[in-house]
C-alpha cells in the first residue's frame, strides 16, 4: 500500500469504512499495472488491517456493517 494511503487508512475512524476496487488503475500489489477487479478486495481489505493493526476478521465486521447500513440491507 502507497504510504500516504496507510496513513489515511490508519486515521478514518473504522464505521466510515468500505472497501472496494472500483479504481481501474490502481491495483494492489501484486497486480500493480494491471486491470483493478473485484477479486482484489481481500488484498485491499488486508492492506487497510494491517494499516490500522488490526485482524482482517474486525475490518470485515466493521465494513459489513458499514456497507449494510449505508444500501439499507435487512
Amino acid at each position: 500500500m502507497v504510504p500516504q494511503f496507510r496513513a489515511v487508512a490508519a486515521q478514518i475512524p473504522l464505521d466510515k469504512f468500505m472497501v472496494e476496487t472500483d479504481c481501474p488503475y490502481l491495483a494492489p500489489v501484486p497486480f500493480r499495472g494491471k486491470r483493478s477487479e473485484p477479486a482484489h478486495t481481500r488484498i485491499v481489505a488486508e492492506s487497510i488491517a494491517s494499516a490500522r493493526d488490526l485482524p482482517l476478521e474486525e475490518l470485515a465486521e466493521a465494513t459489513t456493517q458499514t456497507a449494510t447500513e449505508f444500501f439499507r440491507f435487512g
